[in-house]
Parts: structure tokens; sequence; C-alpha cells
């Protein structure tokens, strides 16, 4: 009696093995996703959408976790580390791709993209399809979304700015970014290049007196805290891609790699909804915390003038010639330039 008890017990264990197993597929992953900004922003958002498309996709097969705040290293460093597979997702601005994919850099040109639904057509259609296969064949990821955060407005601890004039004596934080730099040198600015890591101690310790960023960014960093004054600048509209390590890609089969790429587009979707519904809402919660706004001078035209005369033309050859912002340009309805 107590062999035949034995018996049933080691056979009704090997059943709940086997059921276990075959609720839990062997293949089933929870990826590392890296986030550059805390909590609250564009990024999360599209981070979230992200994981919760393609547990739907899959069944539930696959899932991620986000780590915030950098915790995974710079955003830079993510996408060095994707490309030799330590990593598997990334979502980072997409200036920190242009690095190592120029071609990217057409989107980050000042006053190139000039809304969010000139954002949604160029990373959506035609262009968008060719800056994902420059960036496997250059930086060995894949961009399978798009986060829109808005355009990079301008903070400072100073004063008002609403003139190229009023920035003199104002030290700006920029990201290691040449086409960034370039445009506050236009402004003549110099800027101080800066990691996204230190940038809120750097502005707490008055290292700096400003940075830019959308406002859904300054919102989720907690800028409102050492920075007081905003200036709706629309130089650039921050796009953040979402990537994918292309070792990891290949890695999937046929029907996973199609659900990734399906959450991916989900969640791009889900990114311009986040920023329509939520960009106003923000903008009011920062000045009933003091934050003051104000707008560029004469519709932001010296801005504009100084910027696309002095950047455009140094950076034609790094983007991979005229012909691909002309592209661009004319897939946004835009005259090209000559």
């Amino acid at each position: 009696m107590k062999l035949l008890l034995r018996t049933n017990a080691i056979t009704m264990a090997a059943i709940a093995v086997m059921l276990a197993f075959s609720i839990t597929p062997l293949s089933a992953k929870d990826y590392n996703i890296a986030v550059g900004d805390g909590g609250g922003g564009t990024q999360e958002a599209l981070g979230k959408a992200f994981i919760e498309a393609l547990k739907k996709s899959t069944g539930g097969k696959h899932t991620g976790t986000l780590f915030l705040n950098g915790q995974l290293g710079s955003e830079q460093d993510t996408v060095n580390n994707a490309a030799i597979g330590t990593l598997d997702f990334s979502i980072l601005a997409i200036n920190n791709i242009t690095p190592f994919s120029p071609t990217v850099g057409s989107l980050t040109l000042p006053y190139v993209i000039l809304s969010l639904e000139d954002a949604e057509k160029v990373t959506q259609g035609p262009i968008g399809e060719q800056l994902i296969k420059n960036t496997v064949r250059d930086a060995g990821v894949r961009i399978i979304a798009w986060a829109y955060s808005g355009f990079r407005v301008l903070t400072n601890s100073k004063r008002p700015v609403k003139s190229v004039a009023d920035l003199k004596g104002l030290v700006i934080r920029v990201p290691k970014n040449a086409i960034m730099i370039d445009t506050y040198k236009a402004w003549g600015v110099s800027p101080t290049p800066m990691a996204w890591s230190e940038t809120f101690a750097g502005l707490q310790q008055k290292v700096v007196d400003g940075q830019d960023n959308p406002y859904i960014t300054v919102y989720a960093m907690k800028f409102d805290e050492v920075q007081k004054y905003v200036t709706n600048i629309r130089y650039i509209f921050s796009i953040e891609p979402l990537i994918i390590s292309e070792a990891t890609y290949q890695s999937l089969s046929d029907e996973d790699k199609a659900a990734v790429i399906k959450a991916g587009k989900e969640a791009t979707t889900a990114s311009a909804k986040f920023l329509r519904e939520s960009e106003s809402r923000i903008k009011a919660d920062l000045v009933k915390k003091g934050m003051e706004i104000s707008d560029p001078e004469n519709n932001e035209k010296e801005f504009i003038d100084l910027a696309t005369k002095a950047v455009w033309p140094k950076f034609y050859e790094s983007i991979g010639g005229v012909e691909r912002l002309n592209e661009v340009l004319k897939e946004l309805g835009r005259d090209p330039v000559k």
C-alpha cells in the first residue's frame, strides 16, 4: 500500500511538472529594457505600451521589465551594449543614436520637424523604414518603435528668454551631440555638453543655468525644482526610439519577430496618443509649480534663420548628403534646399 501511494505521488509530481512546462514555454522571456528617463515621461509610457502589446501578441509568452533613470547605463552606452548583444532593448533620445548611424541625424537638424504630425509622417513612412535599415547596418540595432516627446523647450534658472540676445551669458547644458552644440553656437552661446545622468545635479548645483527638453521630460525629471523659466523654442522635435539588439532580433522565431514588430507599431500609436493627451495638462501643472512660460519674439524668426543657415549646410555630408534632407523635406511637403 505504501509503495502504491509513493508511486502515485511520483506520478502526480511528474504530471505537475509536465503541466507547468506546457503552460510556460521553455522559450518564454522577460526582456530587460533600458530607459534613460525617470518615471512619468514619454519613454516610460512607450515602454509600458510595448510590454502590454508584446504580452498580448505572444499570448503572455514574452514580457519585459523597464529599468528607469539610466540604471543599465547611459543612453549611448545602451546602444553599444545592444550592438554586442549584452542588452536586449533600450529606449533613448534619437540624438544618442546619431553618433552610431549618422543618417538618423536628418531628423535632428533644427527646424526640420515642425509638428507631431510631421514626426509621425517621417518615422512611420518610407523615411523611417530607410532609417531602420541604416541603424541595423551601422549600429547593430533595430528601431522597432518611436516615442514622440514634443519640442525641446528651453529652461533656465536666471531670466526669461525671448530673443537670441537674451541667451547671452547663460550656461546651457546640451547632450554630447554636434548638431545641438552647433545650433547653440549659431545663437551665440557656447553650450556645455553634459551626460544626461549628471544634468539634474548640474542644474541644482548651478554648474549650468539651463537645458532643453520636452515638457514631458521636464515634468518627469522634476526640473521645476531647479529651473524657473521656460521658452517655447521649437528647434528640435524630440523623438525617442525603442531599439532592439539585432542579435536578439535575429535569434527570434519568425512568429516572435512578427510579434515584436506588431507590438512596436502599437506602442508607437500609443505614444502619439499619450503626447496629445498629456502635454497641455503637464504645461499647466508646471505653471502651478511656479515655472514661467514665454514665447520667442517674432515667431522665433531670428532663432530659425540663424540655425538653418549655419547648421544645415555643415551637416549635409554627415547625414548622407543634402539629398537626404531634401527627401525628408519633400515627404513633409516643403521646398528642398539647394
